[in-house]
């Protein structure tokens, strides 16, 4: 929901080290890690259960402070010390931060965080960065977007974990999406464990889509340890006004996720569609009907904004809580869940079936593969026909890809969440993914100069491969469809073409909007904003390729 008037977005993150401001290595304050165990959260340093008694705490007005067009509130000491005793009196131990500018220093928030043992979950995209859900992609772009937030807050001991999607498959029709966010989990936690980090949980926070709620639970949940997601984190808005466990939908939920074998928890909680929230469903969150299954939840949120959803109001840095923050209040000094002990616990449940293809679940469980900045710069190099950038912009790219793609086969490029087919070259960027398909537009045509031309949209460059390429591109083929049995890393890319540009908004994992069709707050809470997204490849192709029978009327003929 939050930042919907940016766009949509998934976790941002927390952790040290780089950037053009780079973040303390260590905190003279640090807590201890939370680690998972089965379906829980446990303190590392003494194996007591954590429940997350969580804040969603950012605002979407745009503070200039926190440079682009990101109000990140983990850069913004004067703001979070003014508003750490407000959390504190909501007894939170965790904000959710939805975006971060990983070019800022975040040491001095996090490390007043940690003195005040709160944690923070973050996620890791911003508006623009995101798997778009009417366009997934896994892409160059992303992965360096992602991998970064990690890097910028991976030696922070109170990061409780990063998100990698928010709400990206929200219903029946796009659940494929859900295979290339699954793809961003696998990655982010290989690349935590490449770099020595401390094992930080990685996950996915969902809507409440009645259909696909289960299914895309058990998606998440389900695989080797190296694949699945560590925890998951629901947008729970079903509990509105005064209700019970049976009436709100709650019961029926707990049911739904009692098998889960990875920690389960409300991403997002806190109906207003009656004001004022008395939130009293947190005696029950946290009470026994629920704590065998579920690790508490974050309430949406403190700032007040026009969605309603706000804890305190802020005005020329004035704070004044509303009575909604005097509702939680009193009901969070109230909670006395059970604690168990990591010693003495035993997971009753630490794998899961993956769930099959039916009516409302059609991801498939083979991934995307990791996105390769290395490769794609080696396969440009390889090229005789390239993308004449001086000639043509991005935006304009569409007409060529449906025109070249009606004439040569261009799975080498494409990604199919639904079927689990996906072209080696289908993280590169755009740029480099229409050189590929112009190139092999061009051996088609006995390499004639004529057939690397469209208008000068095309242009001819001296192909190279460096050695570490050569062995690589043999494997994966002309067709882009084979697979190398080892990672490319070259010094440099010869290239121009830079990392992929077409990544979009749409769905994006640090946006919030439960749309739950059992949920009265759905509307209310829907401001999908997205940020200019480009025309989808697969579409441009396959809507080309349906309709063009006769493409010369996109001007590209080569005579």
């Amino acid at each position: 929901m939050l930042l919907k008037n940016l766009s949509s977005l998934t976790l941002g993150a927390l952790y040290a080290a780089s950037g053009a401001f780079a973040d303390s290595s260590s905190s003279s304050s640090s807590l201890p890690p939370i680690e998972v165990a089965g379906n829980k959260f446990f303190y590392s340093n003494n194996g007591s259960q954590f429940y997350i008694q969580g804040i969603a705490y950012q605002a979407d007005t745009v503070n200039g402070s926190a440079g682009d067009d990101i109000n990140d509130p983990l850069a913004d000491y004067s703001t979070c010390s003014r508003d750490i005793p407000y959390l504190k009196k909501l007894n939170t131990n965790v904000v959710r931060v939805y975006a971060v500018n990983t070019t800022l220093d975040h040491s001095k928030c996090m490390e007043a965080l940690a003195e005040n043992d709160i944690y923070v979950i973050a996620d890791l995209s911003i508006p623009g960065k995101s798997v778009d859900r009417t366009d997934p992609q896994w892409n160059v772009e992303l992965y360096e977007r992602y991998t970064g937030v990690v890097d910028a807050f991976a030696n922070y001991t109170n990061v409780l974990g990063f998100f990698t999607g928010n709400e990206v498959t929200n219903n029946a029709s796009n659940t494929d999406a859900s295979a290339f966010v699954k793809a961003a989990v696998r990655d982010v936690k290989k690349y935590i464990s490449d770099k020595d980090y401390r094992k930080i949980p990685v996950g996915y926070s969902s809507n409440d889509d009645e259909d696909t709620r289960v299914p895309m639970a058990d998606y998440f949940a389900c695989g080797d340890s190296d694949v699945k997601a560590d925890f998951y984190g629901i947008n729970m808005y079903e509990w509105c006004g005064d209700s019970n466990f049976q009436t709100s939908g709650y019961k029926d939920r707990t049911a739904d996720f009692k098998n889960l074998s990875i920690p389960i928890f409300f991403s997002e909680y806190g109906c207003n569609a009656v004001k004022p929230r008395k939130f009293s469903e947190v005696q029950t969150l946290y009470g026994s009907n629920m704590t065998d299954v579920w690790s508490g939840g974050i309430v949406y949120m403190y700032f007040e904004e026009d969605n309603g959803y706000g804890l305190v109001s802020v005005e020329n840095n004035n704070v004044k809580t509303l009575s909604d923050f005097e509702n939680l209040s009193s009901q969070m000094a109230k909670i006395k869940p059970s604690v168990a002990k990591n010693s003495s616990y035993t997971a009753q449940s630490t794998s899961l079936s993956c769930p099959a293809s039916q009516k409302y679940w059609k991801a498939n469980t083979k991934l995307p593969p990791t996105p390769s900045k290395d490769l794609c710069g080696c396969m440009h190099d390889s090229l005789s026909c390239v993308v004449n950038t001086d000639k043509i912009d991005e935006d304009k790219y569409g007409d060529l890809f449906g025109y070249v793609c009606s004439q040569v086969d261009c799975d080498g490029i494409t990604a199919d969440g639904k079927n689990g087919s996906y072209g080696t070259y289908s993280f590169c960027s755009a740029e480099e993914q229409l050189s590929f398909v112009l190139n092999l537009y061009y051996q088609k045509n006995g390499k004639q100069s004529s057939a690397c031309d469209f208008k000068g949209s095309a242009s001819l460059q001296k192909a190279t491969t460096q050695s570490a390429c050569s062995s690589a591109l043999k494997q994966i083929g002309s067709s882009g469809t084979g697979s190398a049995s080892s990672s490319v890393s070259v010094s440099s890319s010869g290239s121009g073409s830079g990392s992929n540009s077409k990544s979009s908004s749409n769905g994006d994992s640090s946006s919030s909007s439960s749309s739950s069709k059992g949920s009265s707050t759905a509307g209310a809470k829907e401001k999908n904003l997205a940020l200019g997204s480009k025309a989808s490849l697969s579409q441009v192709i396959l809507s080309f390729v349906a309709t063009l029978g006769v493409v010369a009327g996109a001007g590209f003929a080569m005579a």
